[in-house]
């Protein structure tokens, strides 16, 4: 650990466990001890504050610096087109399926920075252009949900996405926006982000033909996750599309639903 970053003690890490399972379902173990000392080292700086107990404090008193305690902590790695099987299969078997005429709706329901509403977006406007679609990104961070509307990504974070791609649907940066990349705004208009607790339960979004819920179960207990999934299921039309990511599983968890192909399912 950096040395500027002070030692978090077993109890307060024990409290921002508990903090961050009840606020958000998900279950810190202890090998995220480190993580979290250095994560809010920052704001113990920022507030001037010599423990970790003392920030616990003024979380209680600041919803400002509630949320942005959370956003630190729940803030997960994510890039384009990340396991592209998934996208491989919404291009080759979803999209010939759909009904022609109704509007396609796509969830990316933990989307952190955005890479993957944008990888959706990317691939429905290369096959689709301008039949109607639509992709809906929500995450419980409002800080990645920020960074995900400027659509504003380093060149170096653009792996997976084709020259070609880049091309179509993203404009390079020049003079100081040298070495990023923004996605157009022509794509940027057909997605839309919220600030959604999936582990609460769900405002009104409609229904939708697909559902990414990809690498966030990972962290959750085993009732959060039937939670989860259960109020997710409720927004998915029937025949749609349910995806998780490879490494997680629904056995145990929902009932039902038709197994497809590796971690992506259908509700009959």
């Amino acid at each position: 650990m950096n040395a500027s970053i002070m030692t978090i003690s077993d109890g307060e890490f024990v409290r921002f466990q508990q903090l961050i399972l009840r606020c958000a379902g998900i279950s810190l173990t202890a090998s995220k001890k480190a993580l979290v000392a250095g994560r809010l080292a920052k704001r113990l700086k920022h507030h001037g504050l010599s423990t970790y107990a003392d920030y616990y404090r003024l979380l209680s008193t600041r919803d400002d610096e509630m949320q942005m305690a959370i956003d630190l902590l729940t803030t997960n790695e994510t890039y384009f087109y990340r396991e592209p099987k998934h996208f491989d299969w919404l291009r080759d078997r979803v999209l010939p399926a759909h009904p022609q005429g109704r509007p396609l709706r796509v969830w990316s329901a933990a989307c952190s920075s955005g890479e993957e509403p944008y990888t959706l977006a990317m691939l429905l406007g290369e096959q689709w252009g301008e039949r109607a679609w639509e992709v809906f990104g929500s995450d419980i961070s409002s800080r990645v949900l920020d960074k995900a509307r400027s659509g504003l990504y380093p060149l170096q974070g653009a792996r997976g996405v084709t020259p070609a791609m880049l091309r179509s649907h993203c404009l390079k940066g020049v003079g100081a926006q040298d070495g990023w990349f923004l996605i157009d705004p022509a794509l940027r208009q057909r997605v839309h982000f919220a600030q959604i607790n999936l582990n609460e339960t769900l405002p009104e979004v409609g229904e939708f033909d697909v559902i990414f819920l990809r690498n966030v179960m990972i962290y959750f207990q085993a009732e959060t996750k039937r939670q989860v999934v259960s109020r997710l299921l409720a927004k998915l039309r029937r025949g749609g599309t349910f995806i998780i990511g490879h490494s997680e599983s629904l056995n145990g968890i929902a009932d039902g639903l038709e197994l497809q192909a590796p971690s992506v399912y259908r509700k009959p």
